[in-house]
């Protein structure tokens, strides 16, 4: 999370804001029990060591620690813990492939590794640890290295993970030796066998997160601008759609999403309300060579832009994407606090399924999602990333919020606390564990409890 994101939404007044989720809630979920009480799991029980509130009966293991020697021998584990993904491992085991959102100077570089390495002068990167079928960390290694500012990312039906540079500085700038913003394929099992090659046909830009259409193999992406024009939301079509590990390096093309009648999604506040007839349109040039994407010229009929777009995920037969947040002060044509958004690609309809604002409940504190997932028996987790107490927030499919998480580490002073953000969060295989990051200091936890 960046200075001026904290800036800004202690500007609007934000800290002490409670989540406030309205919508078609159920089109989300499937399948889930019916929670108990107000859909959550009772009170959080402040953690005697300091790192991470949950409810009683839940309980946490620290996998890993920035700071500490990465088991390889390669170095130390890297700092600024972000976007991650769980695939199943050998033996019931389970890999975890982890961003690290470092940029230059940062606390704890990611190591640079001969054969894994894009660019010397970038300090970001992955890491990859492996689990045993007890969970117990097996391995950690460098998985890839001299990218800038990993946010995000997603899956690959192949059990890939796509890495994201939230970046699009050129090479000499800050030093980097090599143009940056785009996506990295990473292989958790094997790193070798992806290498640190850049998959330039998916666009270079400030990239936060993808996910991919299992049925079609189409890639959509997410763009976190920070200022004006804001974010687009973009589809890639692969010229080998679902090839497997290495393929989307044959290329494609990619292409802009462009909703009749709505340059800035921001505007939209009404959960509910549906747009039919989207159109995708291609990117004039999408290695951003004299103009960066989002300020090119894509004809008559314009393309809709949408300020903080984040997480992104596939479920069902629709793809889902955020805004974190919203404002008007920022030149967006609405104010909210977090919007999830589903594209329905055999409607060509998108929908503002979820939406987050200001309420009255003082108890439930949120703002500003950020990293998102469906949880394997139902139910939305949400990390928050806004100014104030960090949760990792549920909702069960009637709407009922509620906090299944707190970050207990204080990095700040007694007058004025701070507490990092939340991200990464995701599932085990067989939906038993909750994998969870804490981005500064840089922690990674296995959470296990009494699901419903």
């Amino acid at each position: 999370m960046s200075t001026t994101r904290r800036q800004v939404l202690s500007g609007a007044g934000a800290l002490g804001a409670s989540i406030v989720f309205n919508g078609a809630l159920a089109e989300l979920f499937a399948g889930t029990a019916a929670a108990r009480g107000h859909g959550g799991y009772g009170p959080l029980v402040p953690d005697p060591e300091g790192l991470l509130d949950l409810p009683r009966g839940f309980r946490y293991r620290v996998l890993s620690r920035e700071g500490r020697p990465l088991r390889s021998g390669e170095g130390r584990v890297p700092s600024n813990h972000d976007g991650m993904a769980a695939f199943a491992g050998r033996g019931g085991g389970v890999v975890l492939v982890r961003n690290h959102e470092n940029r230059p100077r940062s606390r704890v570089p990611v190591p640079r590794i001969e054969g894994l390495t894009y660019d010397p002068a970038a300090e970001g990167g992955c890491t990859a640890l492996v689990l045993d079928d007890r969970g117990a960390v097996v391995s950690e290694r460098v998985a890839v290295a001299g990218t800038a500012v990993n946010c995000a990312g997603g899956p690959t039906p192949w059990r890939t993970w796509l890495t994201c540079e939230e970046n699009e500085d050129r090479a000499g700038t800050r030093g980097y030796t090599k143009d940056h913003g785009f996506v990295f394929e990473v292989d958790g099992t094997d790193p070798r066998r992806t290498g640190a090659v850049p998959l330039t046909a998916m666009g270079r830009f400030q990239h936060e997160a993808v996910a991919v259409d299992p049925r079609t193999g189409i890639v959509y992406e997410t763009e976190d601008a920070f200022e004006r024009p804001f974010g687009l939301f973009y589809r890639f079509l692969p010229a080998r759609p679902l090839g497997g590990r290495g393929s989307l390096r044959a290329g494609g093309e990619l292409q802009a999403m462009r909703v009749p009648g709505v340059a800035d999604l921001s505007g939209i506040r009404e959960t509910g309300a549906r747009f039919d007839g989207v159109s995708w349109v291609p990117v004039p040039d999408s290695q951003a060579r004299e103009t960066p994407i989002r300020h090119q010229d894509f004809g008559r009929g314009g393309i809709t832009h949408a300020q903080k777009l984040e997480g992104c995920y596939w479920g069902g037969r629709s793809v889902y994407f955020v805004s974190s947040f919203a404002r008007v002060d920022d030149g967006s044509a609405g104010t909210h606090f977090g919007q999830v958004w589903r594209y329905e690609p055999d409607r060509r309809r998108l929908t503002l399924v979820v939406a987050f604002g200001p309420g009255t409940d003082v108890q439930l504190p949120g703002e500003s999602p950020d990293n998102i997932c469906l949880a394997p028996g139902g139910g939305l987790m949400v990390c928050e990333d806004g100014s104030g107490s960090q949760h990792v927030y549920g909702v069960t499919r009637r709407g009922e919020v509620y906090a299944l998480a707190r970050n207990a580490q204080d990095t700040g002073t007694p007058g004025d606390p701070e507490w990092g953000e939340f991200a990464g969060v995701c599932f085990s295989p067989d939906g038993e564990t909750m994998y969870l990051n804490c981005y500064t200091p840089g922690t990674t936890f296995a959470v296990t409890g009494p699901w419903h």
